[in-house]
């Protein structure tokens, strides 16, 4: 009897809304993550009024190399329309990150979460995955994975969340 219980308990965890990814229409959760340039806390929840371009990436994802040189390009053509990119490595250390930043380097926030508490709030479906927040904090759109064709989709879906009126 005793193992039923556990064996429910963990299935009823398993199928619990939390176990699932986010999706459009989700709100974004808070996490707490450490700025990878001075190490103060860094909580995409601190973005809400502004449309935000969350990633989650790690050094040793081969998508992640080109994703960066996109999120560049679309933080120099956005940012001064409001929208606001923050990538979150989930590497195991700050020097890890770093040397993926000296080959592939960031004009935009950059955070670290060594203990995994963002990707685990996001439920993260691989790596890397982002999410386009709008400002009230919803997501709006949901990108697992980075493939060069993404671009203009990703570029279109912000321009839409940044045109749309605020809360």
């Amino acid at each position: 009897m005793k193992t039923l219980r556990i064996a429910l308990l963990i299935a009823a965890a398993a199928l619990s809304p939390a176990a699932f990814p986010l999706a459009p229409g989700d709100k974004a959760p808070p996490c707490k993550a450490l700025a990878l340039a001075d190490g103060s806390t860094l909580d995409p929840a601190d973005y809400r009024g502004q449309v935000l371009y969350l990633d989650f990436w790690a050094s040793w994802c081969p998508p992640c190399r080109e994703s960066f040189p996109f999120m560049n390009a679309l933080d120099a053509e956005l940012r001064d329309q409001g929208l606001r990119i923050v990538a979150i490595s989930v590497d195991k250390t700050a020097d890890e990150a770093r040397h993926f930043l000296e080959r592939y380097p960031a004009r935009f926030t950059l955070g670290l979460d060594v203990k995994a508490a963002c990707p685990a709030a996001f439920a993260l479906p691989g790596m890397p995955t982002s999410y386009l927040i709008d400002r009230s904090g919803v997501i709006r759109a949901v990108h697992a994975g980075f493939r060069s064709d993404d671009a203009e989709e990703i570029r279109r879906q912000a321009l839409e969340a940044l045109s749309a009126r605020s809360p």
